[in-house]
């Protein structure tokens, strides 16, 4: 449902509760319709109620400072007319029982007693951690992604290391050299076997895993380093530290086929939704913008869809809700401390939470309404949120410096996080998927087909 129906579907919800619909059900001839009841008249205390209804209230709506004779006059009249009873209307007889308009069959309409959902169990500790040695602590980089063919792509330093979860094996994808490193970020391309990598020199390196070869270099776009990457089929967005968010098409030589300007310093979070419509942006200017792409398209000078200026920190953290197209959720750093929950089409902010520590990252629960989140100072944990009533389901630590990139399997199930503490850890936080894993997509070439001829 879309965020921005909710007014509506409340009123909808209001208009049912009005009596008159009842007017629908079927009446019954005159001789059966019993649903009509008159009192007997002869338990009624007639001088009693038109005296409550003439002056017995004038006192207490419009209070008036009365004389003693009138007061003990008040008080005589009360005592002769019972006033201190509280039923004006008695019945002696007890009224009829209610004519069922629509008899019901019980047979037909019997149910089962619902029982409730167990609540899921989430494990508060780690089912794995490994070294990540050289690990870069800096927030505003993206140094964790998790394929789709199962493939966990981690720079650490000036090296891309890839770890199979398949099989738990680790291989050394590439090591660039010093005046080019570190490595600034990583992201596979949808086909699980492509993948860019930023670097410190503003570069961007293709390379195919399978083959362990690298395809091609992007430069040209950026003055100084590429700090986020995002794939929209075979475009490769990359968003720099000079506030530039440039789309490059990997399969011509002229790869820069759009430039969006809005950020005044450098771009550390960036975001396709589902549709491959709306890219969210987030920078250390404390903004967020929201670009479509069919704009994009028809205008020579890009403009944003929306310029959201909520945050008063960072904004690193942005996650497309896999249930609702046009809701996205964003975190704030340490300044800020907040996420908050944004229509992308109206450019309303529909919720924000104060989560009392920096957030770094954040995603989305595939299978359930539920927000992970991990933070930095001061607990440095993960954080699970029941959505759209942002209750705390769990908190997770293990973590001792700030929880800076977080990555999900392709199943959804699992995360796995790095820290500055140097460690990564995958934890099973979202659950054991319903059915069994299907095997891995065939690789899509789409990106790649023309990529021989550009050498």
């Amino acid at each position: 449902m879309d965020a921005g129906s909710i007014n509506s579907s409340s009123s909808l919800k209001a208009q049912s509760r009005f009596p008159l619909q009842q007017q629908f059900l079927p009446r019954m001839n005159s001789k059966e319709n019993l649903d009509r009841f008159i009192p007997n008249r002869s338990a009624m205390d007639m001088d009693y109620a038109h005296f409550m209804l003439t002056e017995g209230r004038k006192g207490k709506e419009n209070p008036t400072v009365n004389s003693p004779s009138r007061e003990a006059y008040r008080k005589q009249l009360a005592e002769s007319l019972n006033m201190n009873r509280t039923r004006i209307l008695a019945f002696k007889n007890k009224p009829p029982a209610p004519v069922e308009l629509m008899p019901q069959d019980h047979s037909l309409h019997h149910h089962q007693p619902k029982t409730a959902k167990p609540r899921r169990h989430i494990p508060q500790t780690s089912e794995r951690t490994l070294d990540a040695p050289d690990l870069v602590d800096d927030f505003y980089l993206n140094l964790l992604d998790w394929g789709s063919s199962n493939v966990l792509a981690i720079a650490l330093g000036s090296t891309v290391y890839l770890w199979d979860a398949s099989d738990g094996s680790t291989s050394e994808l590439v090591t660039v050299d010093d005046e080019d490193g570190p490595v600034t970020s990583v992201n596979w391309a949808p086909d699980g076997r492509h993948i860019a990598i930023g670097l410190n020199n503003s570069h961007i390196q293709l390379w195919d895993s399978a083959s362990n070869r690298q395809l091609r270099t992007l430069k040209g776009g950026h003055r100084s380093r590429v700090g986020s990457l995002a794939w929209n089929n075979h475009i490769l967005t990359t968003g720099g530290m000079d506030g530039l968010i440039i789309n490059n098409d990997v399969r011509i030589r002229s790869h820069i086929v759009e430039t969006y300007r809005g950020h005044t310093q450098e771009v550390c979070g960036l975001k396709w939704s589902a549709s491959g419509q709306q890219l969210a942006s987030g920078g250390n200017d404390n903004l967020i913008h929201i670009w479509d792409r069919s704009t994009a398209l028809s205008n020579s000078a890009t403009q944003w869809l929306h310029r959201l200026e909520d945050h008063t920190s960072a904004v690193k953290a942005l996650a497309w809700c896999p249930f609702q197209g046009n809701l996205l959720a964003s975190g704030g750093g340490g300044g800020d401390r907040s996420i908050k929950f944004w229509n992308t089409h109206t450019g309303a902010c529909l919720n924000s939470i104060d989560t009392g520590s920096q957030v770094c990252s954040l995603l989305w629960n595939k299978n359930e309404r539920e927000l992970l989140s991990s933070h930095g100072f001061t607990q440095n944990q993960l954080t699970v949120w029941k959505y759209p009533s942002m209750v705390k389901m769990a908190e997770l630590t293990g973590h001792t410096s700030r929880v800076l990139y977080m990555a999900q399997s392709p199943d959804g199930c699992t995360v796995a996080t790095a820290a500055g503490d140097e460690t990564l850890r995958f934890w099973n936080v979202f659950g054991v998927p319903e059915v069994a894993a299907k095997a891995a997509p065939k690789a899509n070439p789409e990106p790649f087909s023309h990529l021989n001829r550009l050498r």
